[in-house]
């Protein structure tokens, strides 16, 4: 079969923005990818400027990427899954965007995530990253678990386990609190003790904090109490999360995000046991919803 070339395709670009970095790839209808790029954080949360410029940076990055001009910007049909856009105010400020695609479709990152993870429009998933929260959709009905946005949500997160971290580490620095190996992990990475701490994180970010989760897990996994309690009080909360999920029946349900992996054995096993790998990542899944949405209007229009 002969390919149809490049410039007579229709295009899209799946864009997955998180508290972190955005992450867009271009691909053609048939999911081959042409080109990936990463921005800055895209949680409009956290600041709508900064997110629309992530958004940007992330599609401009995936251009060059995929070896195209930047005219093709303006061809191209887009999926958007943002963490945040749940709340109706910011999904309100997004859409409103004068975005530089040719379309955009905006939905949540759990969305996608969900629809990449399944390769189908219902499942359950949850994510375990920066942020943490859950989502399942299944007979037409969508549940919504957490997301509530770091420092007041997130919980069982990285973000969350960093902060949870920092407390314990300056309640062990002025013997109000048990002795922990995170006072030397953490000191040693920040080149700081004491109140020097408090200092050095200071203005801190949700992705400032969640640098810490690896010491909180590497911690827990050589026994350390106070690690053990902050991993173990996360997995209990990732485990009702998916409790409350798998109720819904969704007859699928993944984990994903950086601190997943970590965050399983700690997890109730009747919960770990019930999760499948994902099969895609979640910037096809915002393709896969950007192709439903656009086909949809293709179809009323005519």
């Amino acid at each position: 079969m002969v390919k149809m070339p490049l410039g007579e395709q229709t295009l899209y670009i799946g864009i997955d923005g998180g508290g972190t970095k955005c992450r867009a790839s271009i691909m053609t209808a048939d999911l081959q990818v042409l080109g990936t790029g990463v921005g800055g954080p895209a949680n409009p949360f956290h600041g709508v400027q900064q997110a629309k410029d992530s958004i940007r940076t992330a599609a401009e990055l995936a251009l060059i990427d995929a070896g195209l001009p930047p005219a093709v910007m303006g061809q191209l049909i887009a999926g958007a899954g943002l963490a945040g856009v749940n709340v109706p105010s910011l999904y309100e400020v997004m859409s409103d965007w004068q975005h530089p695609f040719k379309k955009m479709f905006l939905t949540t990152d759990l969305h996608i995530a969900c629809l990449g993870a399944h390769n189908s429009d219902e499942g359950a998933v949850m994510i375990a990253g920066t942020g943490s929260c859950g989502y399942s959709y299944v007979n037409n009905a969508s549940l919504f678990l957490g997301g509530h946005g770091f420092p007041i949500g997130d919980k069982g997160s990285g973000a969350w386990m960093g902060l949870e971290a920092i407390k314990a580490v300056l309640l062990d620095y002025d013997n109000l609190g048990p002795a922990t190996i995170l006072s030397r992990s953490i000191s040693s990475f920040l080149q700081a003790e004491g109140v020097m701490i408090v200092d050095k994180m200071f203005g801190a970010k949700q992705g400032d904090y969640a640098k810490f989760a690896i010491f909180v897990v590497d911690a827990a996994d050589a026994g350390d109490e106070v690690a053990m309690s902050i991993v173990k009080e996360g997995a209990a909360y990732m485990s009702a999360v998916a409790r409350r999920l798998w109720a819904t029946q969704p007859g699928r349900m993944s984990i994903i995000g950086g601190l997943a992996p970590r965050l399983i054995p700690w997890m109730d096993k009747d919960m770990a046991d019930n999760l499948s790998p994902a099969l895609y990542q979640p910037e096809f899944g915002a393709v896969y919803f950007a192709k439903q949405q656009f086909n949809v209007q293709e179809i009323s229009s005519k």
